[in-house]
């Protein structure tokens, strides 16, 4: 059986999963690396299955007052009674997920999928646990369907008991991170966990446990508070696990959103990988030196993977993926849908009256929308990835595979003479990468949006070099924007082949060139700086 890949910047960039021999082996760690049974190098490049079993209020557009789950769960049940709203809950679940949508993600180019566990959904709150058919039978479903496409699933405990947050993404009940602050709910953890482990343990397509999603917030305190529990929690659930399951990789996130990684000094397992969230929110757009999680993979000697990355724009999903395979670093992308959107994979349409649930949801009052049960149930429509809006430049940006615009500070990762060439080396960019002497420049921020942009200043004998995919070999039109100080001679490498162009712009300004062939697999462009002086925008490639 045989694995279709690409490969990128010596690594690979994405891989397309086609037949199961390679796809549906267990996975296991070997190094800083993770292996199939074959013994050849996995890369897990997928999405997050956010807003599904836990929902998230920022993804419906909630206000504070619908933020977490159990607070949603009120909302609806405030419009509709709650005989009807436990019908809804059942049929969105039902919905958000399907087959369609797991095929969706396998045709794309992803191989795993991190689907966001809620507790509350397996097993019951109070005195009397029992666990909860519903939960198990959705991640049935999933692993089935996952294991038909050729998907690797990563099972994230995104709510645990009480909460490990005290933070709404965790659906906390009080505010308070209670799973580190009442025996019973670690002990509902780990058996939770065992149950879960008992289930899978000899499935293959389940690449790893993911055992706690972004414990302990440092502003809340939490941290400082709970962070010593962290380590010896770890090590329990581990070791009752591993009493029935022997095979399948854990994978064990810091304090603090997952990314404070000082109470780890060892590796607690032989098959477990640490994991670190990536998001960069500044405005203008800063691309964040991840050198801290190199560093101590290099004491800790396991893999490191990126559970969640995204959130953003498509400047920081090309150069994010492109740093992450440049240094050996899985993604999963955070969420694979959402409400209203165009910064996602998948964007679900909101149905006609939603503003006014939403207004409640910010108000907290009993004022309840008009005609909700027909609002609820066109949510139930809109939310199949049939009745969705698909937006391939977002796909295509975070695969940094064309067409695609690219945006000219979005050079490789190779680093100096590999990637771009300046004449002075000391002095570092002040915008975007920081750690290198490329001069970024911004031209334009509107705090407003998630959009800021920014160009980099080339003077005669630098440049830059920039490495995307091609799916097939074929003939696409390009682009550059470009300003000038008086005349200057451009000249652009496309795998090799040489391009000559003379550009005298006092103002922004597009040029176009001859539609270009691109080689199936890697390609590379180089922007070099003959005579003259630019600044340089983007490249667009269509």
């Amino acid at each position: 059986m045989k694995l279709i890949s690409i490969k990128v910047l010596g690594v690979m960039l994405i891989s397309i999963w086609a037949l199961s021999s390679s796809a549906q082996s267990f996975l296991h760690t070997e190094g800083q690396d993770m292996v199939n049974e074959e013994g050849k190098k996995v890369f897990l490049r997928g999405v997050g299955l956010g807003n599904w079993m836990l929902p998230e209020g920022y993804m419906w557009k909630f206000g504070k007052y619908g933020d977490r789950p159990r607070n949603i769960e009120k909302i609806v049940a405030a419009h509709i009674g709650q005989e009807k709203a436990d019908e809804f809950w059942k049929e969105y679940r039902k919905n958000y997920i399907t087959e369609a949508d797991i095929k969706r993600i396998a045709e794309l180019g992803y191989n795993s999928v991190r689907p966001a566990l809620n507790s509350r959904l397996f097993i019951t709150e109070g005195q009397n646990n029992e666990f909860i058919d519903e939960g198990f039978e959705l991640l049935d479903n999933l692993v089935k369907w996952c294991k038909k496409y050729h998907l690797y699933v990563i099972i994230d405990m995104h709510g645990a008991p009480g909460g490990q947050t005290g933070q709404n993404i965790d659906d906390s009940p009080n505010d308070l991170p209670e799973l580190f602050m009442n025996p019973k709910n670690e002990e509902l953890l780990v058996k939770l966990w065992v149950k879960i482990a008992e289930r899978y343990k000899e499935e293959p397509i389940v690449a790893a446990y993911d055992l706690l999603n972004e414990p302990l917030p440092e502003r809340t305190g939490a941290a400082e508070k709970h962070k010593h529990q962290l380590v010896p929690l770890y090590k329990k659930l581990i070791t009752e696990i591993r009493k029935v399951d022997k095979k399948h990789m854990f994978t064990l996130e810091g304090y603090n959103w997952s990314n404070n990684w000082s109470e780890f000094t060892e590796a607690l397992d032989d098959n477990m990988f640490f994991q670190f969230h990536f998001y960069n929110w500044d405005r203008p757009d800063h691309l964040k030196d991840i050198s801290y999680f190199l560093k101590k993979r290099e004491e800790l000697n396991t893999p490191v993977w990126v559970g969640e990355t995204g959130e953003k724009n498509n400047t920081l999903y090309f150069s994010t993926s492109q740093l992450f395979s440049t240094t050996n670093i899985g993604w999963s992308f955070w969420p694979w849908k959402k409400m209203d959107t165009e910064n996602t994979p998948y964007s679900i349409k909101s149905p006609e009256g939603w503003q006014e649930v939403a207004a409640y949801s910010r108000r907290g009052e009993n004022v309840t929308a008009k005609n909700p049960e027909k609002i609820f149930n066109q949510l139930l429509e809109n939310i199949k990835i049939e009745n969705c809006v698909y937006f391939p430049d977002v796909v295509n940006a975070m695969f940094c595979r064309i067409p695609l615009k690219i945006e000219a500070e979005n050079y490789g990762h190779k680093g100096y003479l590999k990637s771009y060439f300046v004449k002075d080396t000391a002095t570092m960019s002040a915008n975007y990468r920081r750690e290198e002497p490329v001069k970024v420049e911004v031209i334009n921020s509107n705090k407003q949006s998630l959009i800021s942009d920014q160009a980099i200043h080339l003077s005669e004998g630098e440049w830059t070099a920039y490495n995307f995919v091609s799916l097939q070999e074929k003939q696409y039109k390009m682009s550059f924007e470009i300003k000038t100080v008086g005349t200057a001679d451009i000249v652009l490498r496309i795998n090799g082949n040489r391009i000559t162009k003379q550009v005298n712009a006092s103002e922004w300004t597009e040029i176009e060139l001859d539609p270009q062939v691109f080689t199936a697999g890697e390609n590379e462009l180089k922007v070099e700086v003959e005579t003259g002086d630019i600044q340089l925008n983007w490249i667009n490639i269509y």
